[in-house]
């Protein structure tokens, strides 16, 4: 399973969000279900890429740290993404906790599916074209 070092989240922190990145500040309100579409669209690989994306929990937008404390029971909800029956076939994903600009943050690394399409509650979820602004294309099955 391909990851990413601590370095190289480290500079995915200082970059902006992409097809291959995704931020979230806590795992609370509706960012549960943002964060599940996301690992689904990584797993759908619309671009191409042939390497993983990754989900990052406990940094804002900006890759500042949120202070979120990573506790067992929140990586354990992020490892059940793979087997809630929620997102078919499951994803192919790692979790782990790492420490980035000195906070503890989560990081799903999610490989792109050997067969796509991955749906997540019955829809596809994929990061669109490159654009001026990330986009993201849905469609009901």
């Amino acid at each position: 399973m391909q990851t990413y070092s601590n370095s190289e989240l480290e500079s995915m922190l200082a970059d902006t969000e992409s097809d291959l990145v995704e931020r979230k500040a806590t795992w609370e309100g509706d960012a549960p279900e943002k964060g599940r579409q996301a690992v689904c669209a990584f797993a759908n690989d619309l671009p191409g890429h042939g390497r993983p994306g990754v989900l990052i929990v406990g940094t804002h937008d900006d890759g500042r740290p949120s202070g979120l404390t990573i506790h067992d029971r929140l990586l354990q909800t992020l490892a059940d993404i793979k087997t809630d029956g929620n997102t078919l076939p499951p994803p192919t994903i790692l979790v782990n906790k790492v420490t980035l600009r000195g906070a503890e943050m989560a990081v799903v690394h999610v490989q792109p599916a050997d067969s796509p399409p991955v749906r997540y509650k019955g829809r596809i979820f994929a990061w669109g074209p490159a654009a001026p602004s990330r986009r993201r294309r849905t469609s009901a099955c």
